[in-house]
Parts: structure tokens; sequence; C-alpha cells
């Protein structure tokens, strides 16, 4: 029956190898197809289109396959109108040969299919998808005249599809989505292509379905084409103009993805995701609250960045994130924002590490019985961070110790882990002590805080360490702008009830260190006291260590803080014991030393002395008070330098006597520690000594 439609010359014409021939041929079969399609006569028509497919679509004869597909597309437009009803049957031989093997055949293919196209337009949306996945690969061919054809039909496509109402993104999207990871060049620009065509038609909604394939958008600005990378870039600024202007946008799916490429290696994509994430932030509202957490992992990177552009819009994000007010009832997860800014005091990048502690300072501030609660998830890495290099960054996360510290439990906690800290890294001490503590005196009262340091160290069980602390919160008082109101404080202990409480409260600790003790009587102005201190001070407490701290002290006798003292040498007769105490302190320094030369230098310049010479002996000799009262007015009593009193039953009420035993009690202590230590020592070099004599005799 076929060969009665089809003229056996037609036939062998169609398969000839010269493309003339089958062309021609291929005329004959439109004129046979549109006579059959006038008359009606589909049952030939759909033989004749078998025919073609079976005996030469399908033929291991590449001219054969040639003919055929020039065959279909010949029958096609010989059945023009009528055309749709065999679609059926004349499409997947085509498409099946996009596959073959012969680059020649799936170039014809291509012709075919286009051919095919222009005859139905609309109702070749139907193998839509299958003829998409096709064209997707031919993209892709490895000939460059098979390329060129596969763009003419994918043009063509495009425009059948922009005019068609039958075309279903819902079933598009997910070939779409299977695709756009695929790191091919051509492939990638088809992709990026049918993206903006798809947007620029205004029935399909592509918008709705961008956080399906916005990942791979973002993979594709990395590419190493800049073609590719500027058409990508390209549709992505289109969506993202279109999402600043579209009331309902869905920003949770698509910020998932701009977190993760906010941290592409690539620059470029960075800047676009982190300009992206800016975007959001001021959009989105509270669509974007369950995603803080991870917005805020991915800006406090950005803030460190190399590159100046991302550091700008990354510092914008931020300060857009934290001024959004939230509580967590509506879903702000207190926890993990605390979460990533403990994470982030990690990072190498100081400026990162400051912003995290910024967050850290915030929520404290907004909700504070929520950060209290995860305390101890944070706690110990704000203690480390005490240890950072950056001097701005320890000074924030003492603010934010601070802030924790307003209450006395954690005011407690604090200072003992401060302690702790102090003790474990010795260098933190010698390179921030001072630091930390005068900016906790700043932010939590000094007064408060040195009570609690001295309570901590009065009992702390590792003398040298105690003794370290104490010389160094010494220094800290005797120097620190910040402590001036303490200092006139403790001057006044004498005769102020809150000065002497001070006084006494500070004794317990400072009783580790000789020499912090005479610096406090000094401060206070208890210059017997002083004197008693120092002459009860034996051979084994005046070493290196305590003649270098006395050097210290010389030295600072010299500097505005002790003015008031130096101004008191110009009353000698009232101030007897303060003369007594420096020259105590001038007969332990070494003559040849230079505080020895400073301190005999200032001495010399004293006037003479207003009280009788028996009066001086006798002070010099250490008589008690009762001795010295016949050298003063009738009824009146000598407290201590300079404070007299008319009523015999008046005290300063500090007990001197119960706080000179206190001293040398600790100072017994610190002895026997000392000795310990070194036999210790012995013990350990004589053990070493006899092994290695051992040996030696082996």
């Amino acid at each position: 029956m076929d060969g009665s439609v089809i003229p056996t010359a037609v036939l062998r014409n169609l398969s000839d190898k010269l493309y003339e021939k089958r062309k021609n041929a291929a005329l004959e079969v439109e004129g046979i197809v549109k006579a059959l399609a006038a008359a009606g006569d589909h049952d030939k028509i759909t033989a004749v289109i078998n025919l073609l497919t079976t005996e030469f679509t399908f033929s291991p004869q590449a001219n054969h396959r040639k003919g055929g597909l020039i065959g279909l597309a010949a029958a096609t437009v010989g059945l023009t109108s009528e055309a749709s009803q065999h679609l059926e049957q004349i499409v997947p031989p085509v498409l099946n040969s996009f596959a073959d093997q012969d680059s020649r055949v799936r170039y014809y293919a291509c012709e075919a299919l286009y051919n095919i196209a222009k005859v139905v337009r609309g109702d070749f949306i139907v193998f839509f998808n299958q003829i998409f996945d096709a064209l997707c690969k031919l993209s892709a061919d490895s000939d460059a005249n098979v390329q060129s054809a596969a763009h003419l039909l994918d043009r063509l496509v495009k425009d059948i599809v922009t005019e068609s109402d039958q075309f279903s993104i819902e079933e598009f999207i997910p070939l779409l989505r299977e695709r756009m990871n695929v790191l091919n060049p051509y492939v990638r620009q088809f992709l990026v292509g049918w993206i903006t065509v798809l947007d620029s038609v205004p029935d399909i909604d592509m918008l709705g379905f961008l956080p399906d394939f916005l990942d791979g958008l973002f993979n594709m600005l990395s590419d190493s084409s800049h073609e590719i990378r500027q058409q990508a870039d390209s549709a992505l600024s289109e969506f993202l103009q279109e999402i600043k202007n579209s009331p309902s946008v869905d920003y949770g799916r698509m910020a998932e993805i701009l977190v993760q490429r906010a941290a592409s290696p690539d620059e470029f994509t960075r800047l676009t995701a982190i300009t992206w994430i800016y975007e959001f932030v001021k959009l989105g509202g509270d669509q974007l609250v369950p995603y803080y957490a991870d917005i805020l992992g991915a800006i406090l990177p950005c803030i460190s960045d190399k590159e100046e552009k991302i550091r700008v819009v990354a510092r914008e994000t931020n300060e857009e994130l934290r001024a959004i007010q939230v509580v967590p009832a509506e879903g702000f997860d207190v926890g993990a924002i605390l979460s990533i800014a403990r994470r982030q005091l990690s990072s190498e990048w100081e400026s990162t590490r400051v912003e995290a502690l910024h967050w850290i300072s915030t929520l404290l501030n907004r909700h504070r019985a929520e950060v209290l609660n995860f305390l101890n998830d944070i706690f110990d890495t704000l203690l480390k961070a005490l240890s950072d290099p950056s001097d701005e960054v320890v000074l924030l996360v003492l603010e934010v110790h601070a802030c924790i510290a307003k209450d006395p439990q954690h005011f407690r906690h604090l200072v003992v882990f401060l302690v702790h800290n102090f003790q474990d890294d010795n260098s933190l001490l010698e390179r921030r002590g001072a630091l930390i503590i005068r900016r906790l005196c700043v932010l939590l009262d000094a007064e408060r805080v040195y009570r609690e340091l001295s309570t901590i160290l009065e009992g702390e069980a590792d003398l040298d360490f105690a003794s370290i602390m104490v010389q160094a919160l010494n220094l800290i008082l005797l120097t620190s702008s910040e402590l001036a109101g303490l200092r006139s404080l403790l001057k006044q202990s004498l005769v102020n009830p809150a000065g002497q409480d001070l006084f006494v409260s500070l004794y317990a600790s400072w009783c580790h260190s000789p020499m912090a003790i005479i610096s406090l009587c000094l401060l206070a102005q208890t210059y017997q006291h002083a004197s008693s201190v120092i002459q009860s001070l034996v051979e084994e407490d005046i070493n290196v260590k305590f003649l270098v701290q006395l050097d210290k002290l010389v030295r600072l006798l010299e500097t505005p803080i002790f003015a008031y003292l130096r101004l008191q040498l110009l009353e000698p007769g009232r101030y007897i014991w303060l003369l007594k105490v420096l020259y105590g302190l001038l007969m332990l320094l070494p003559q040849q030393s230079a505080a020895f030369k400073i301190l005999r230098t200032r001495l010399k310049t004293v006037p003479p002395s207003s009280f009788s010479g028996e009066q001086m002996k006798q002070t010099s000799s250490g008589n008690s008070y009762s001795q010295i009262l016949h050298h003063m007015p009738s009824g009146s009593q000598v407290i201590e330098d300079g404070d007299v009193n008319h009523d015999a039953n008046v005290h300063n009420g500090i007990n001197f006597a119960s706080r000179l035993q206190q001293f040398e009690h600790m100072q017994r202590q610190h002895r026997m520690h000392s000795k310990s230590s070194q036999a210790q020592s012995r013990n350990n070099s004589t053990s070493y000594s006899s092994s290695k004599v051992c040996l030696d005799f082996v």
C-alpha cells in the first residue's frame, strides 16, 4: 500500500546521498500528503508517516535517516492545519534523532523540527519538556553547525512559548531545576536565556518559582566566562527589582540560599549575595525573623571581607538587622543569635569579633532575661575573649561582662572567674590586667570591684599568685585616674567610717605583700602603723622581689598622687611617724640604688624639726604613743600623725594591733611556703644529681 502512495523513485531519491535529490523527493512527499489531506484520507497519511519513521528515521543508513527527517517535515507542511492530529507520530522520531551519532543527522533533526514547529506553532507545546531537554543537550553539541541549528530552533520555540496560553510553568520548573548546576558554559547560557525569556512574559510568574533556581543563578556568577557571569548577574538584578516591587515574596527559602552564597570563595558571588541579603532585611520584615541567626552568621564574616565593597554592604546590613525590634514571642530565637555571636568571637578578624560583641550587648539590653538563660553557653567564651589581642575587643567584652554583672550573683561569678583567668594565664595579668581592672572599676564601681577582689584573694591558697595579684591591684590603685575616688576615700580612713571600712576590707588581702600594705598605709595616712609594719619585717622578707617593689614605691612617692604626703613633710613635728616610715624605707634600700638616692634627696629637703631633739629621740627609738604624750599639750592625745583629739576616749575605729597580727600571720605563711618550695626544689635537684651519678657509675 505504501508503495502505491509514494512512488518508488521518490523513496529512492529520499535516501540519496545528494541533498538536492532528497530535497526534491521531500517536495514530492509534501504534495502527496497535501492531496491525501484534501481528500480526508488520514489512514494513508498515517501509513506514509509510519513508512518514513520505520524505513527511514530508524534505518542504520545515515542517508536514509536524513531522508526520513526531511520527509517527516515535508509531510507536516503538507498537512498544514491538520498536522496536529498526527504530531504524536511525527515528533518522537525527530526528537530521537537528536541523539544520533552522526552530526549531520542531528543537524537535519534540528532543521526538521524547526519546520514542523513553524507549521503547528501552539500545538507544539505538548512536547515542550522533551524538546527543552533535547535543546539543552544540543546547546553543548560538539559540532558547531548543530549548535547553530539548535540556536535557531531554540529561538523559534521561545517565540511559540511566549505567545502560547497552554505552556505550564509548573511542569517546566522541575526540568529547569535539575539542570541549573550543570557546568557546561553553553548549557548555562541556554538556561539563563530561557529564564530571562520566561520572566519577560507577563502571564508567567517566574518570581514565584525563583527559590527553585536562585542557587543555580548564583552558581553561575563565578563562571570562568565573563559573558555567562554578566548574563546571570543581569537576570538576578532583574529579579531583585521585581522583588522590591512585589507585595508577596517567599523570603525565607531564598534567605537560606543567600546565606550559603555569602560564604562563597568567589568575590562577585559574595558581593551579590550580601547585597540581596541587605535588600531582604529591609523588605522582608516578619518573614525573616526565623532566619535572623543564619543571616547574622553570613553578615559577620563579611564585615571583615578583604573587598571593601562587601565590607560596606555587610556593615549596612548589620545595622539594619540590629535596628529591627522583635520579641522572642514572634519566633525570634535569642539562643540561636547568641550561638552565632559566640562562634564569631573566635573569628581571626577583629572587626567581626567586635560586631559579635555588639550583638551580645544589644541582646542583653533588649532581652536580658532570655540572654541570662543562655549564660552558661557563652560565659566561658566571653572570659576567653579577655585575652584577645585587640584592646577594642577586650573593652567591649568588659562592657558585656559589666552588663551581666549588674546582678549580685553574676558579679561574684565574674570576679571569681576573672581571678582564675589571671591565675591560669599570668601573661594576661601582665598584658591586660591594668586595662581590665581599670575598665571594670569604671563600669561596675571601683569600691565594689576592689572589695570583691580583696575578699577572694584573702583566702587564695596559691600564695605566690595572691602576692602577685595584690601587687598588681595595689599599683593600679596608686596610679589609675579611674580610681581617684577610691584613693580619696582611703585618705579619710582615720576620720571617715566608709574610709575605715574600705581600709580594713583591703587590708585583709593586701597582707599578701609587705610593700602593698606599706603603700596602703601611706595612702590612708596611717603612718604609725606603716612604721610598725616595717619594724616587723624579718630577713627573709627583704628579698629581691621586695626591693623591686620598694623601688617602684619610692618612684611613685615623687608623682602627683603623693603630693599631699610630700607637703606633709613641711611639718615634720606634726608628721613624725611619716618621717620614721620614710627613713625606715631608706634604711632598707641598698645605698648604691637609684631609689636610695631619690628618697635621700627628698628627705634632705625636709625643714628643721619643730619638735625637741628628745622627742625625736624618743620617737625614733620606737617608744609608744603614751611616751610622746608628755610632749603634747595637756589633755590631748595623738591617734596618728596630725590627728590630735581632745577627747581621749575617741578612737579612729581601726584596731591596728589586730591588723598587725593579721599581717604578721600572713607573712609567716608566706615564709613557710617559700621554705617549702625551696626544699622541694633542692630535693628535685638532689634526685636529679643522684640519678646522674648512678647513670655515670653504670
